[in-house]
């Protein structure tokens, strides 16, 4: 059997063997075994409800506290012993986050305070779209050049001045739209 993918779509043919190992076999089934729950699963989340409005800030809260936090560990990697392959990692974390579609999680009624639930977004965010869309647009620039930038690093000198763009990046939406 010979594991093919066609156009997406992952499918077994019975083939006869052409050399194909028996490991190999087992490995393309492992996959294929492990591939298919985590597609269902993805596909079924697809069709989930919408987030209610605290859902929402909720959600966007920890996307932007687990940014802060990769952000954190690259600051800490040009502060002291540097490794390419954690700040690779805390990178591609944030550019992952930036291209999620953060922008769904600012829906009506996520502009205020939801009981216990507090929001720092100023309510410009939710008036003023030509900004907030140039302004992440800029953000999302900023952090996959970061990622790219520190695949391919060698050291901290080539690290810095796109950590320095992304720092800028995040700093002029929380100047410009969020609360102090």
């Amino acid at each position: 059997m010979r594991l093919n993918s066609v156009a997406g779509n992952q499918s077994i043919q019975n083939t006869q063997p052409d050399g194909d190992n028996l490991v190999q076999r087992i490995a393309s089934l492992t996959a294929l075994t492990l591939a298919l729950p985590l597609a269902l699963t993805i596909a079924g989340n697809a069709a989930a409800e919408p987030l209610k409005p605290v859902e929402q800030i909720e959600t966007r809260q920890a996307g932007y506290q687990f940014m802060s936090w990769n952000m954190g560990k690259i600051k800490a990697n040009l502060d002291g012993d540097f490794s390419q392959p954690q700040v690779a990692a805390a990178a591609n974390a944030i550019a992952g986050i930036a291209n999620s579609g953060m922008g769904a999680l600012y829906g009506p009624g996520t502009d205020q305070d939801i009981g216990d639930v507090k929001t720092r977004v100023k309510p410009a965010l939710f008036t003023n779209q030509a900004e907030v869309g140039e302004v992440a647009r800029n953000f999302i620039e900023a952090a996959n050049n970061m990622a790219e930038v520190a695949s391919m690093a060698e050291g901290k000198g080539d690290v810095k001045a796109a950590f320095g763009e992304l720092g800028g990046a995040c700093k002029a939406c929380h100047d410009k739209f969020r609360k102090d």
